[in-house]
């Protein structure tokens, strides 16, 4: 018997990390503002810089040292893990656009 090709996971495989288009917030202490400036900021910073995910940190944390005061840290790639120390009410965990990670806090 012939093999049957499926094609229609075939035309779905490419677009597979596209499947979310959205951001989810997965953990956070932040307050109702800082954290809508938070989101905003991070999808604006991977939006600007989609291959250049150094470039997308550093804006996310220059943005936020400017708006909420010094001491921001900013990591956004994919397949990471992470243990931080952070000050209450100043850390973000999030994904975007199904396949960045995204941790935003703040340490003095």
């Amino acid at each position: 018997m012939a093999e049957v090709e499926n094609p229609a996971a075939d035309a779905n495989e490419p677009d597979y990390k596209r499947l979310h288009a959205y951001s989810l917030v997965r953990n956070t202490d932040m307050d109702d503002e800082m954290l809508s400036e938070a989101v905003d900021t991070a999808v604006t910073a991977c939006d600007k810089f989609p291959e250049n995910m150094e470039a997308a940190a550093q804006m996310l944390k220059q943005t936020m040292d400017t708006k909420f005061g010094p001491s921001w840290h900013a990591v956004i790639g994919e397949g990471f893990g992470f243990e931080i120390t952070y000050e209450v009410k100043n850390l973000l965990y999030m994904f975007h656009a199904g396949m960045y990670s995204i941790c935003l806090w703040k340490c003095a």
